[in-house]
């Protein structure tokens, strides 16, 4: 911010000598509003940046907010399957017929329970009980019942070890092509354990996806109409879900795909990220992606980078036609102003307007009018120039006005603007190594670097106490004494912040059981 107002007053001291050069004829009309214009084109390229900066973080983020909605409404039915099959598992019938399996008033009554359980499951392929050895006593399809479905024993000992692994709990195979009915199905066990801790049976559950997928499918991008997702299986990197539904099941090729695989096999961290690419078209794309510890699962959502960033590239676009009515209208003034000297006044005049134009762009994008104090878009664009370490870390205090709209509505506006400067005022008295930001309607930010030799801890909890003792003193208003009430706390943190501090620091004096008016709460983020 500084190095940008720094900019600015130079700006403004060049503009105004210029201006004294044409008065005295030093300089040419025509060169100082080629001068003046060339400011205003490279005033609109920092902006276009910025803001072109921001709504592509912007696009990005919502991206990532659609991956996650989809990883979550995939985990979810995932979920929703693995509850019904634990409901089944503690059913009566099906304890009892697998305490007594040749019971044939059990297994008569199991039977019957099953196939009336699973008339209310949607998307059912089937459920069903059985044996320790997989020898099936109850199933949706009475053709299943006396099968035995493990014969191998490697392959039976595997689904064991599987499921005592998984305790009470529901082991998940994962989406699989049902060898049954040769569509892909979420497949999931459990163990079924009898009084005396040892397994007595399992239960088994086979649940179609062709729900699931038509919900995904369903869901737009409002702007990106041509976006696809993809989820992957990182233990052996073969495809789950695919936009060409022929590599379901298939095991990625793609060295982007089989590198992320690699790189979250068997870890327990919900991860998320983004990347960009070219497809086999030649065509870049966006692809954010959530990986999902609980089943080890990759759910990529892509879209082309032209939708994706197609708001910045109109920006640009504009921008560009913008620079080049300038440099047209540069060329129109030049000539006419080697025609019409007598002109050179009146354009000088216009010079000093567009650099009131720009003094008033810089006010409303990093000040506050009201008290002169940062603003909330200054705070975030500084965020980057606080690196704290752990011998210097750095302080951020809010401070808020507590019931403004009251003051505003018992002392009227004028009161409680004069409060609002009242309060930066007394801030700057007791904080005089400090930026002060105004990031609310009632609430400012005091940002302090721990380097200073004023803003050590214990200086910083004094003047935290002192600023509170003298904002929530008797005042001398516009309309009489009065008293307002204040509500304040501060962080200490090391490393990188972001705007998010705002929201920490709001929480602490709002949602905190033990915050209330008067009171100073404190907070040590590093901990």
């Amino acid at each position: 911010m500084k190095e940008t107002t720094d900019i600015k007053e130079n700006d403004v001291k060049k503009t105004k000598d210029k201006e004294k050069e044409v008065k005295k004829g030093g300089l040419s009309l025509n060169t100082l509003l080629i001068i003046q214009l060339v400011l205003i084109v490279a005033l609109s390229l920092a902006m276009t940046k910025t803001v072109g900066a921001s709504t592509r973080k912007n696009s990005i983020n919502h991206m990532m907010t659609i991956t996650n909605e989809r990883a979550d409404i995939i985990m979810n039915y995932v979920r929703s399957a693995e509850k019904t099959l634990t409901y089944y598992s503690k059913a009566g019938q099906i304890t009892d017929l697998l305490a007594s399996p040749t019971n044939e008033s059990a297994v008569s009554k199991a039977q019957a329970y099953t196939e009336d359980y699973s008339a209310d499951i949607e998307n059912l392929e089937g459920i069903y009980a059985s044996e320790w050895n997989t020898h099936v006593l109850t199933h949706t399809s009475r053709d299943v019942v006396g099968m035995t479905t493990r014969k191998e024993e490697a392959s039976l000992k595997q689904l064991q070890d599987a499921m005592l692994a998984a305790g009470n709990g529901v082991y998940d195979t994962g989406f699989i092509i049902s060898p049954a009915s040769g569509q892909q199905i979420i497949s999931m066990y459990k163990a079924v354990y009898g009084k005396g801790g040892s397994p007595v049976g399992l239960v088994g559950l086979g649940i179609y996806t062709d729900q699931l997928v038509n919900v995904l499918d369903s869901l737009e991008i409002k702007g990106v109409e041509d976006s696809s997702y993809t989820m992957m299986n990182v233990s052996d990197s073969k495809y789950i879900f695919a936009n060409d539904k022929s590599l379901i099941g298939a095991t990625a090729t793609t060295k982007r795909l089989t590198k992320l695989c690699e790189q979250f096999k068997g870890s327990n961290d919900v991860a998320e990220g983004t990347l960009v690419y070219k497809n086999a078209d030649g065509k870049n794309i966006v692809s954010t992606y959530r990986y999902i510890p609980e089943y080890g699962w990759l759910l990529f959502l892509d879209a082309p980078k032209s939708q994706v960033y197609s708001l910045t590239n109109n920006l640009r676009g504009f921008m560009a036609v913008f620079a080049v009515i300038i440099i047209a209208m540069a060329i129109i003034f030049s000539r006419i102003a080697k025609r019409q000297q007598k002109a050179d006044q009146k354009l000088a005049s216009t010079i000093v307007k567009n650099n009131k134009t720009k003094e008033s762009l810089y006010t409303a994008m990093f000040k506050d009018v009201l008290t002169d104090v940062n603003n909330r878009i200054s705070f975030s664009m500084e965020m980057d120039n606080h690196a704290a370490n752990d011998a210097n870390p750095w302080y951020y205090a809010i401070f808020n006005i507590s019931d403004f709209s009251a003051v505003n509505s018992k002392y009227g506006n004028d009161t409680g603007d004069w409060l609002l400067v009242k309060t930066v005022e007394t801030l700057k008295q007791v904080f005089k190594t400090s930026t002060i930001y105004r990031t609310g309607s009632d609430e400012f930010v005091v940002v302090l670097n721990g380097g200073s030799p004023d803003n050590k801890e214990q200086n910083v909890s004094d003047n935290m106490a002192e600023a509170m003792s003298r904002l929530t003193e008797r005042q001398t208003t516009p309309v009489g004494k009065a008293t307002f009430r204040f509500r304040a706390g501060y962080v200490k943190k090391t490393g990188k912040v972001n705007t998010s501090i705002i929201t920490i620091l709001k929480d602490m004096i709002t949602t905190n059981t033990g915050a209330a008016a008067g009171q100073i709460i404190y907070n040590d983020l590093d901990r």
